[in-house]
């Protein structure tokens, strides 16, 4: 009988020893998150409580926000992570794969901009690209130098077409069924006077055109370049989007390429200043703040429960081996 206590004794003792550590440790883990408020008992607050993470939480989402800030969403940190190849990469193949999609996409301009901008936002752009491409179109066209340019080369062009022909012919086509005049025609009507007479006739129909041309420009210009700016942009908006990047290969090679060049670039020389206007160590600091100890608790737990199991595991072991090291010497 004595036997079997004393088997029974070096049993129980640590079981009894792995048992008590276990619900140490589980209260010792459980009394960090709760109570999560102070507890007062006839006026007097209960010691512990509230418990270690409510009661340093400010103090706590201090310690996180400064670590985050200089640590994980540093300027050398970020930079070196999106400036990576593989980074890059994927900015690549994501631009790519978009104009993949789109080369299939049978919607119109305007009902694949409706997907990013109300119908209000799209009329409105499309008249604000009016109105300031006519602008600039007509304050080009306004300058008195563009009639003198069109009347130069028109002219010119019509001079040289009637230097080429032969004036015998064309006079006497002129004078037909006058037959003297037709001779007289046929007679004096060189290559020579003829050029000569193009040649001086060449200057005042210039003149003469380009003052028409100012003058339709000023009175009807700046409305035909509105009429045809605005035919011209209700036809992109009615083209479907894949009929306007057909065979257009190179050009979205290029964009994709550009795109690219983009991004480095904001990352390079954008990144610091947008650092710089965000304070990130306020925005965890509130965050966390901001969070209800409830949800607090269920992320920890989250992100730490093995760990947290495995402290309380540790404090079983513990006292079973203490319970064992007991029996030695007791």
């Amino acid at each position: 009988m004595e036997c079997f206590f004393m088997t029974v004794s070096y049993i129980i003792a640590p079981l009894l020893g792995g048992i008590i550590g276990y619900i140490t440790n589980y209260i010792a883990i459980r009394m960090l998150f709760r109570p999560h408020t102070a507890k007062y008992v006839f006026g007097m607050k209960v010691p512990f409580t509230p418990g270690l993470i409510p009661k340093e939480k400010g103090r706590i989402a201090e310690a996180i926000g400064g670590a985050v800030s200089q640590n994980l969403m540093n300027h050398d940190v970020l930079n070196r992570y999106l400036l990576s190849e593989e980074m890059t990469l994927k900015v690549r193949h994501a631009v790519e794969h978009f104009f993949d999609q789109q080369k299939n996409n049978q919607e119109t301009v305007a009902q694949f901009l409706k997907h990013y901008v109300s119908e209000e936002e799209l009329q409105a752009i499309m008249a604000s690209v009016n109105t300031n491409i006519t602008s600039q179109v007509y304050y080009k066209l306004s300058d008195s130098e563009v009639g003198k340019n069109v009347a130069h080369v028109v002219v010119e062009n019509a001079v040289e077409k009637m230097k080429r022909m032969n004036p015998v012919e064309v006079l006497g086509g002129l004078f037909r069924g006058l037959s003297g005049l037709k001779a007289i025609a046929a007679k004096y009507a060189g290559a020579s006077l003829w050029n000569k007479f193009f040649t001086l006739l060449q200057a005042p129909a210039e003149k003469l055109l380009a003052k028409n041309i100012n003058g339709m420009l000023e009175k009807n210009g700046e409305e035909m370049v509105s009429k045809m700016i605005g035919n011209e942009t209700q036809t992109l908006m009615n083209t479907p989007v894949a009929l306007l990047l057909k065979g257009k290969d190179e050009q979205i090679a290029q964009i994709v390429k550009m795109m690219e060049s983009v991004y480095s670039t904001v990352i390079s020389e954008h990144l610091p200043r947008i650092l710089e206007s965000i304070d990130i160590s306020k925005i965890v600091r509130e965050r966390i703040n901001e969070m209800g100890m409830d949800e607090t608790e269920k992320i920890i737990y989250e992100v730490m429960s093995r760990e947290l199991k495995a402290i309380e595991l540790l404090g079983a072991l513990l006292g079973m081996i203490m319970g064992s090291i007991n029996l030695l010497f007791f």
